[in-house]
């Protein structure tokens, strides 16, 4: 019997293999879509728990969901989405104590959206927002945290914990994700490969295509100020902002700014708390 567990399980993985690919660095991916959906239900559920993360509820804050859902909407209109229709795609905002804000949005894999009301009120206009989010939507939709996380854990330890073992672990990488413990430290080509393709994503938008290079314009004009614990391992905000304009330069798209969208971020950020 447990030769035969064996087999079925060699055989399950084998269709599993089947239906991936691997990406244009040759970066073979055995997890399915369908397990990615799965295992970003799984560290969204833990994340929902751990008293740490204060999310802010959409019964209480429903002016502040519509309009950030309203622009991630906006941002999945792209053609250049691949799993518009299958990942989850839900946005939380995570608020931030008054003495301890975090510069920091991220996504599970499978489309689970976080963002900070740290990063919320450091930035001055929806279109930098609207750069950071389409930057976080393209690390799930380009799958790189599934990569990152079946370098680090193998295939098997991620199965046990979408099927409900080892929660430990399911801890530990929630963690990770999340940036609270050791940083889901992304490839310098995952990196740049998020920041183009939120150029791409952004084209197809009324927001400025380059909105993403106003975050790291921004650190750089207040280095002395923060000095958030990823820049350690991302590329440097120079390189970054340079790489940013220049895809839009070549995409040829709107980089101009509407003249009412500072005042549309004000009033979001005056809705929370």
């Amino acid at each position: 019997m447990k030769a035969l567990r064996s087999v079925i399980l060699f055989f399950s993985l084998i269709g599993i293999a089947v239906s991936s690919s691997c990406d244009k660095n040759g970066d073979f991916l055995i997890f399915s879509v369908q397990n990615d959906i799965d295992l970003g239900e799984k560290i969204a559920e833990q994340i929902a728990n751990d008293p740490s993360f204060d999310i802010l509820s959409r019964e209480q804050y429903p002016i502040s969901y519509a309009y950030i859902e309203s622009m991630v909407e906006d941002i999945l209109s792209s053609e250049d989405i691949t799993f518009k229709d299958e990942f989850t795609w839900r946005i939380n905002i995570i608020n931030d104590p008054s003495d301890g804000p975090v510069l920091n949005a991220f996504a599970t894999p499978g489309g689970q959206l976080y963002v900070h009301t740290g990063l919320i009120y450091f930035l001055d206009k929806e279109d930098d927002l609207a750069g950071v989010l389409g930057h976080e939507i393209a690390h799930s939709d380009q799958r790189h945290g599934s990569k990152q996380l079946q370098r680090q854990y193998g295939i098997s330890l991620l199965l046990s914990i979408i099927s409900g073992g080892d929660g430990s672990t399911l801890e530990q990488i929630a963690g990770q994700v999340a940036g609270t413990g050791a940083i889901l430290a992304f490839s310098r080509d995952a990196e740049a490969e998020a920041d183009d393709y939120s150029v791409r994503y952004l084209a197809s938008t009324d927001y400025a295509c380059n909105g993403a290079a106003a975050f790291f314009e921004k650190l750089l004009r207040n280095e002395e100020q923060f000095q958030p614990e990823f820049l350690s391992t991302h590329p440097s905000p120079e390189n970054r902002v340079e790489d940013i304009n220049a895809r839009a330069t070549e995409l040829n798209c709107d980089t101009s700014i509407d003249e009412n969208s500072a005042l549309r971020y004000v009033n979001f950020r005056n809705s929370l708390p």
